[in-house]
């Protein structure tokens, strides 16, 4: 015989999972062998233990109120059929025991039930290309998109004018046909969609001569949307609502706009941060100036130290790009290129000639470590004056 997991916690058959577990908690401080040695209180123990573990398991605490036991040999309750083909399942069968945990049988109401033919619709992905300066102001542009539209001859469903949907007569509308099955193992229900009407329950006689009876159709559109600032390469803006609609007239999904940024004929993009490289005639880096320098949206002056060294980074903070969903700007960071002369004259050549003598640089010298380079000293010598 099954055992009667409800008694053994002291419970009623429709108690909530609140007192099903107060209980075991209160006979489980009152038989633990540490508390109470005697062998029948340890014998109750596991009992109790038992019926928690079952009555806890909403699959297995289905099967109990059909009559089985879980925790039987085969999970059927009967010694002599696990299966519960005649032993004490109570002439449930193993079809009983798959309804509980899947949701089938034969009966009228008990099975899934049509699908809807109304479904959410799919999200669209375009992309666009944006230069490097759109990206930092932000930009509004107007998009054509294709995509599925609701049909706007039956308004989403699939039907010619004038006529509707039609119960399945095979299925009888319930989307779903099942088979029983009796077997060694007791009686097994199967379903699948139904075949005619693929899961709806239903059939369009007549469908809708524009959509073919999908209740949507492809369409070109031309959609506005804007792009914040500081957006950048792969970034992707959502457009909630203005994707694919779906089958059966279903809500439209999501649009979502890629961002392709154009390469800049001067500047490169780390993050939020700006790099560009400004090339520094030899004499220049030597003696110092300054110089305008073009940033996205303004000028800036930038000065050139006296003996600045090919390499150097100047930082000008705040000349970046904008932080995409914060305050704020990244830096634009200058990299000093200084450049050598290749085809100096004759003039230009007994001018280098006298500078290098009167410095004494008339040959290369193996840098040693923690020496200055030629620039550090043309740099020392002019200052020093």
């Amino acid at each position: 015989m099954a055992r009667d997991y409800y008694a053994l916690l002291g419970v009623q058959k429709g108690a909530g999972a609140d007192e099903i577990k107060r209980n075991y908690r209160k006979l489980a401080r009152e038989l633990h062998p540490d508390v109470n040695p005697d062998a029948a209180a340890q014998q109750r123990f596991k009992d109790v233990k038992d019926a928690y573990e079952v009555l806890s398991d909403p699959a297995k605490r289905q099967i109990v109120d059909l009559g089985g036991d879980p925790l039987s040999p085969g999970g059927g309750g009967g010694q002599q059929d696990p299966f519960g083909g005649m032993g004490g399942m109570g002439g449930v069968g193993l079809g009983d025991i798959m309804d509980a945990f899947f949701g089938g049988g034969a009966g009228p109401g008990r099975g899934r039930g049509p699908r809807s033919r109304t479904r959410q619709g799919d999200d669209a992905l375009i992309g666009v290309e944006l230069t490097l300066e759109e990206c930092a102001a932000g930009v509004a542009k107007d998009l054509v998109v294709d995509t599925a539209t609701l049909c706007t001859t039956c308004r989403g469903t699939g039907c010619a004018e004038g006529t509707q949907p039609v119960t399945c007569d095979t299925c009888d509308g319930a989307g779903e046909i099942q088979q029983i099955q009796r077997s060694l193992l007791g009686q097994v229900v199967t379903s699948r969609p139904c075949p005619v009407c693929r899961g709806f329950g239903e059939v369009i006689p007549e469908p809708c001569r524009q959509c073919q009876g999908d209740g949507r159709v492809r369409s070109r559109r031309t959609v506005r949307t804007v792009i914040p600032a500081g957006v950048g390469d792969g970034v992707r803006v959502r457009m909630a609502g203005q994707g694919e609609v779906g089958p059966g007239g279903g809500a439209p999904g999501d649009l979502y706009v890629e961002i392709h940024e154009i390469a800049h004929e001067l500047f490169t993009r780390d993050g939020i941060d700006l790099h560009c490289t400004v090339h520094v005639p030899m004499t220049t880096a030597a003696l110092g100036s300054s110089m305008k320098l073009h940033t996205l949206d303004s000028e800036h002056d930038l000065d050139i130290q006296p003996g600045t060294q090919s390499g150097t980074v100047t930082t000008l903070r705040g000349l970046g790009m904008p932080r995409l969903r914060g305050s704020g700007n990244g830096n634009l960071m200058v990299h000093i290129d200084v450049v050598t002369p290749t085809r100096p004259d004759q003039r230009q050549t007994e001018l280098l000639r006298e500078l290098a003598k009167l410095r004494g640089e008339e040959q290369p010298e193996l840098a040693s470590r923690g020496s200055s380079s030629l620039f550090s000293r043309l740099r020392d010598s002019f200052v020093g004056r």
